[in-house]
């Protein structure tokens, strides 16, 4: 693959800072920011969506060893500990029924995926890191037609990076170069997509800087455009570039009279040079500014994300805003008690139609590249031309198992645009529908995390077709998904 030459001699730069002993043997103690909110999800001696957030740096006698295949996630290298590897490893099954695919009356779909992922994890002394991620995708079933090559895929190279890390002056600094995962707040405007079997993935430079209470991070990307048939097919996807900074910092804990919260304003651009709208492709720039807030405040979580886009699509200007709000409570104080809540999310729509083809101001919002599913697993919806309130509840009767329930009910944000699919496709006929209500759809998901290797999963949804979606020839539609994931 090819990357252009400044994100290169960007990183290189990185990589002698971290390794001048300035960087590496600061005086100054410091403090981390909360791996959990450094906007990659790290976790310790324990398993992750991503495989490449996992942090097993301590050797096997001290952790304890459930079985062998632990003793693979670190392999010493060398006698001091210095060099060692990490394996890992999944493998999962799924399979989706739908009726009246496309919630368009017809014979039923069901479309089995399989993923097998390796990956690797090289960690050359204190700074320096490599890793490698292999995957194979395949797809099989009834009525599938051509599956996209996020599930049907001979092998590819899912992530490969560089990166290098450092202390200075009570700051934690780091550059990451290389094809990986970036999802850096909001799931809903970045997300790797675990729905797919080959996951959503960029190429570019990520930088940071940590210090106890406050982080910057900095990154340039370009999507990975898959092939099918190997590894040399795959490519960097000129056509779209995703860049920006976001500023994370640890609000105080008496906030509110006692809180755990982050909150993250960012600063984004997203530009694409052929973006297809209202019958007309062309080049569209977006600058997205906005916050994330999330954490808890007593009983109370929170994970609130506002954003304003800005730019142009062709020669219009862009006025765009998306609102995702999602709150619980819990009824109780111990561990595990059931919580009650509800979901808004609010996506602006108009992408002219409404002033005429063409004309006026594009009023479309999109998400980078959120995930659709939390919208709907059918994937006839996206964060475009939407407004959504779902009542949630969750509860764990036991502890390995976790059962989710909400109803949700959706709406167009404007009846002068159409209905967006999760490929940002308008749904056809549905522009012409003057109805404002989309759907209504309940929904339950059950987890069984059997052990920290082992977890099942089955999700179950159905479509009642509002009008806006009736007067275009739309229907009602059942989905119901089971996936085991088996890793090491």
């Amino acid at each position: 693959m090819t990357i252009d030459n400044r994100p290169l001699m960007a990183a290189a730069l990185g990589c002698a800072l971290c390794a001048s002993p300035a960087l590496a043997q600061s005086t100054t103690e410091h403090t981390p920011y909360p791996p959990a909110a450094n906007g990659e999800g790290r976790v310790t001696n324990a398993y992750a969506t991503a495989r490449w957030s996992e942090n097993w740096s301590a050797p096997g006698e001290a952790r304890e060893i459930d079985d062998p295949l632990d003793r693979l996630k670190h392999i010493r290298l060398d006698s001091d500990d210095d060099i060692y590897l990490t394996l890992a490893g999944e493998m999962r099954l799924r399979t989706n029924f739908t009726s009246n695919p496309g919630l368009v009356k017809g014979e039923h779909q069901r479309h089995d995926i399989l993923r097998v992922t390796g990956g690797a994890d090289l960690h050359l002394g204190e700074h320096v890191r490599l890793y490698g991620e292999l995957s194979h995708a395949d797809s099989s079933g009834h009525n599938i037609g051509t599956p996209s090559v996020y599930q049907e895929n001979d092998l590819t190279v899912e992530q490969s990076f560089v990166e290098v890390t450092g202390t200075l002056r009570g700051l934690d600094l780091g550059a990451r170069y290389g094809r990986q995962m970036f999802y850096d707040g909001s799931k809903m405007l970045v997300s790797q997509r675990d729905n797919n079997a080959i996951h959503y993935t960029q190429n570019g430079l990520r930088l940071w800087a940590r210090g106890r209470d406050v982080r910057v991070d900095l990154f340039d990307f370009k999507p990975t455009a898959y092939g099918r048939q190997g590894t040399g097919d795959d490519r960097i996807n000129d056509e779209i570039r995703f860049s920006g900074v976001t500023v994370g910092t640890q609000l105080p804990r008496d906030l509110l009279g006692g809180s755990k919260l982050s909150f993250d304003p960012f600063v984004w651009r997203l530009r694409r040079r052929e973006a297809a709208w209202v019958g007309t492709v062309g080049r569209e720039e977006r600058v997205y500014v906005g916050a994330h807030a999330w954490g808890d405040i007593g009983p109370v979580n929170i994970d609130w994300t506002v954003n304003h886009q800005s730019g142009s699509f062709e020669d219009r200007a862009i006025d765009a805003w998306q609102v995702f709000l999602s709150q619980t409570v819990a009824l109780g104080a111990q561990k595990g008690a059931p919580r009650v809540g509800f979901n808004f999310d609010y996506a602006s729509g108009g992408g002219g139609n409404e002033d005429g083809p063409g004309a006026g101001k594009m009023r479309n919002a999109i998400s980078p590249h959120g995930a659709n599913t939390p919208f709907s697993h059918h994937l006839f919806l996206t964060a475009s031309n939407l407004v959504e309130v779902a009542p949630t509840l969750s509860l764990s009767p036991v502890k390995s198992v976790k059962i989710l329930a909400d109803y949700s009910f959706a709406w167009r944000a404007t009846t002068g645009d159409a209905i967006y699919r999760a490929n940002t496709r308008p749904l056809a006929g549905t522009q012409l529908s003057t109805s404002h209500k989309t759907a209504e759809m309940p929904r339950l998901q059950v987890q069984w995390n059997i052990s920290p290797r082992v977890g099942i999963t089955a999700r179950y949804e159905h479509v009642f077709a509002g009008p806006a979606l009736r007067e275009a020839g739309y229907g009602d539609s059942d989905f119901f998904g089971t996936w085991i994931s088996l890793r090491f």
